[in-house]
């Protein structure tokens, strides 16, 4: 990288990051957290757990905020500054160590770029994911269950907390479904764009013949219930059924009949929980599920955006969002953003960064377009 080269990406970096914190409202924010500040040191603020809980949540997301963004900006003074020294004293080593630096910065300022999109009722929200096994039999199964290892390996990459709602095994392989919640600031508006139709191509293991098979899953992403979102549930809308868990293969997990499935009679919404050993625990997490997958409905149809919402898809073909090829060549690629990604194994250990910056645009892309 030859020296102007390398000033014009400071320059431009520099640049971008002042669109940033124009979008950001650095003043505004600061304002913001000084006052979350002075609330939080009031001796009283514990006297209501609700509020209290909202008010240290949102003042660690603001200034967790403001913190990457100083860093950042850092981050390019010091990789100029490291170059500038090179280029003069002609140390090609720490020059090569300045531009190394840069792309990092790059990759990270990107990132910041695109969270700045993320400015949804709820994209700040906590993820609830659920995956179903769609069109294609064992095949399908098997690749619900990649899936939710795909999306777990993501959230571990991040060092984000997640824990598993429900997992319904197949009989021969796989999942028919699951649920699992990832405990992370702006999950939900992360990894929204995740919702839809994903289709595998791949030659089948469960083949004795080994021809190619094609499969399908279900992504559906909703919004984690907050303690002030009003939902009322009332308790003759609600089914319940208690059953035995099971792990793969038929094997019994618990000893007692302790997974609890709801159903919300008025709408037909099902969830189930079996992961934790009491009936009572399976019923409250079950009602946490329920309650957020009615809320994201309720808005949902309120704002007319139900399938953007909930991912309400069929999992079959001809409404597929992402082909992931395994044969005859590799490759996986997004059908809406056209981003795609030569190394499937990378994907499914949880490379998902750039499908999901690329989704994130591409959907602020059509929202604005809908403004139009």
């Amino acid at each position: 990288m030859a020296g102007p080269d390398f000033d014009v990406q400071i320059k431009q970096l520099q640049a971008t990051m002042k669109t940033i914190g124009q979008v950001l409202d650095l003043d505004a924010m600061r304002t913001e957290i000084a006052d979350l500040g002075e609330q939080v040191a009031a001796p009283d603020l514990w006297d209501d757990v609700d509020r209290a809980t909202k008010v240290t949540g949102r003042l660690s997301a603001l200034q967790g905020t403001l913190d990457r963004f100083n860093e950042l900006l850092g981050r390019i003074e010091d990789a100029g500054i490291m170059a500038e020294l090179s280029q003069e004293e002609g140390d090609v080593d720490s020059l090569a160590e300045a531009e190394r630096e840069l792309e990092k910065v790059k990759k990270a300022v990107e990132s910041l770029e695109v969270r700045t999109l993320l400015n949804g009722e709820y994209d700040a929200r906590e993820a609830l994911v659920s995956i179903r096994a769609g069109a294609g039999g064992v095949d399908a199964a098997d690749f619900a269950e990649t899936l939710m290892r795909m999306y777990i390996r993501w959230a571990e990459q991040h060092d984000y907390k997640v824990e598993v709602f429900e997992t319904s095994y197949a009989e021969e392989a796989g999942l028919k479904s699951a649920t699992f919640a990832i405990h992370a600031p702006y999950t939900y508006g992360t990894l929204s764009v995740e919702a839809g139709t994903h289709r595998l191509v791949r030659i089948s293991p469960f083949d004795n013949q080994g021809r190619r098979q094609t499969s399908f899953a279900a992504v559906e992403v909703v919004p984690v219930l907050e303690q002030t979102d009003e939902i009322d549930v009332p308790d003759e809308d609600i089914r319940v059924d208690v059953y035995r868990s099971g792990g793969p293969g038929g094997q019994s997990v618990n000893t007692t009949d302790s997974a609890v499935r709801l159903t919300h009679i008025p709408t037909g919404t099902v969830v189930s929980c079996q992961n934790e050993k009491s009936q009572l625990q399976n019923k409250a997490s079950a009602m946490v599920v329920l309650k957020a997958k009615l809320l994201a409905r309720k808005k949902a149809e309120e704002k007319a955006h139900l399938d953007s919402m909930r991912g309400d898809v069929q999992a079959s073909w001809g409404d597929q969002m992402r082909n992931y090829v395994l044969n005859p060549y590799q490759i996986v690629k997004d059908l809406r953003t056209g981003y795609e990604e030569g190394n499937p194994s990378a994907v499914f250990d949880g490379d998902l960064d750039g499908f999901l910056e690329a989704g994130i645009r591409w959907r602020r892309g059509a929202e604005k377009a809908a403004e139009n």
